[in-house]
C-alpha cells in the first residue's frame, strides 16, 4: 500500500511568495486525505499533480483562517467536476456552521458534506477502515485544536511458499495460518505456526502536529511514529513569542519528535519573518538529526521494515524518502 505525504502549504498564518498557509495531501493507494486547507490549497493540488477528485475526507486542525479559508473555493470546485460522493469532513466545533451559512450565499453543493465534529479531550480514534486509522488528540493552542496519528492496521503474517508444498498444506487452511493459527497434519502432527509464517512488513505511521506550543504528554500519543511532521513557527531567537502565541520552535519540536522515538521530524509551519530557515533546521537537528524543512511541493514516503537476524528480530527503519 502506497503511502506518501505531499506538503501542499508550510507557511504559518502569513503567506510568502514560495510559501502557502497549511494544508497537506495524505496520499494512501488511489486515495487522498487533506489535512487542513488553507487559502490556495485547491491550487497547490493542481500544482503539485494530485487529483482534486480523489479527495475522499478532509481532517481540519481547528479554527484559524490559515487552516480553512481555501474550503469554500475546494469544496465548489469539485462541485462544478460533478462530484455526488458524500464527502467526509472531520473538523472542530463552529467549523460547520460557518462554512455552511458562506456555501448558503454563493453556490449550493451537489454532493453532500458529512460533518463530524471533534470533542475529544484524549485520544479517540476517528476514522476506522480495513486498512488504518486515525486518532485525533487535543493540541495546546489558543482555541480548541486537534492532531492527527495516522496509522496502518497490523497486516497478516507472510505464509512460506515451500512450507505450503512441503506439509501440502490445502488453501482452504491458509487463511487461518495467516492470521496466527498452528497446521494440524493428516497424521496428527501439529506444526508451530512460526515454523510456516515470515514476519509482516511492519505497519507505518505519520503524525500532524499544529498548531501547538510544547506538550510534555504529547510524545506518549505518538509514540513510534514513523514520519512526524511538527510546527516549529519560531526559532530561539523568538522562544518568548512562540510561548506568548502558543506556537512551538524548532528546538520545541525536535524534543518532541527525541523523546517519542521518531523515525524521522519534518518541521513546518514557519512565521514570515524567516526569510531563510536554515539557523532553524540547524537548531533541530542539534537534538534531533534526522530532521527535514518542509518546503512547498515536497514529498515524503513513509516506509518501515523488519529483518530477522540470527533469531533476534531487528527493526530497520527508513522512516521517510524525499522526492
Amino acid at each position: 500500500m502506497s503511502f506518501s505525504v505531499t506538503i501542499l502549504g508550510s507557511g504559518a498564518a502569513t503567506p510568502t511568495s514560495n510559501r502557502y498557509p497549511s494544508a497537506q495531501a495524505l496520499q494512501i493507494d488511489e486515495r487522498v486525505f487533506l489535512i487542513d486547507c488553507a487559502e490556495g490549497t485547491q491550487m497547490q493540488l493542481r500544482r503539485y499533480k494530485v487529483k482534486i477528485q480523489q479527495v475522499r475526507a478532509i481532517f481540519i486542525s481547528h479554527l484559524h483562517g490559515d487552516h480553512v479559508y481555501g474550503l469554500p473555493g475546494l469544496l465548489a470546485s469539485l462541485s462544478m467536476l460533478d462530484r455526488t460522493e458524500p464527502l467526509d469532513m472531520f473538523v472542530p466545533p463552529s467549523l460547520e456552521e460557518w462554512l455552511t451559512a458562506h456555501m448558503k450565499y454563493f453556490m449550493p453543493l451537489g454532493f453532500p458534506l458529512q460533518f463530524h465534529t471533534l470533542t475529544a479531550k484524549e485520544p479517540e480514534i476517528i476514522y476506522d477502515d480495513k486498512r488504518f486509522t486515525v486518532t485525533c488528540f487535543p493540541l495546546k493552542h489558543r482555541i480548541p485544536t486537534w492532531g492527527y496519528l495516522f496509522r496502518e492496521k497490523p497486516k497478516l503474517l507472510n505464509i512460506r511458499k515451500d512450507m505450503i508444498e512441503f506439509y501440502r498444506i490445502p488453501l482452504r487452511e491458509i487463511p487461518a495460518i495467516k492470521a496466527g493459527a498452528d497446521f494440524i497434519t493428516d497424521d496428527g502432527e501439529t506444526v508451530p505456526n512460526k515454523r510456516l509464517t515470515l514476519p509482516p512488513k511492519m505497519t507505518r505511521s505519520y503524525a500532524y502536529c499544529l498548531d501547538t506550543m510544547y506538550m510534555e504528554d504529547l510524545p506518549q500519543i505518538i509514540n513510534g511514529v514513523d514520519l512526524l511532521y511538527h510546527e516549529a513557527t519560531y526559532g530561539n531567537d523568538e522562544k518568548a513569542r512562540a510561548k506568548e502565541t502558543f506556537h512551538s520552535t524548532a528546538e520545541d519540536a525536535a524534543k518532541i519528535a527525541l523523546a517519542a522515538n521518531a523515525g524521522k521530524l519534518v518541521i513546518g509551519h514557519f512565521s514570515a519573518r524567516y526569510k531563510n530557515i536554515t539557523p532553524l533546521l540547524n537548531e533541530a537537528r542539534n537534538i534531533f538529526p534526522n530532521t527535514e524543512a518542509a518546503e512547498d511541493g515536497g514529498k515524503f514516503q513513509v516506509s518501515s521494515f523488519r529483518f530477522q537476524v540470527s533469531g533476534f528480530k531487528l527493526k530497520f527503519q527508513v522512516s521517510s524518502f524525499r522526492f
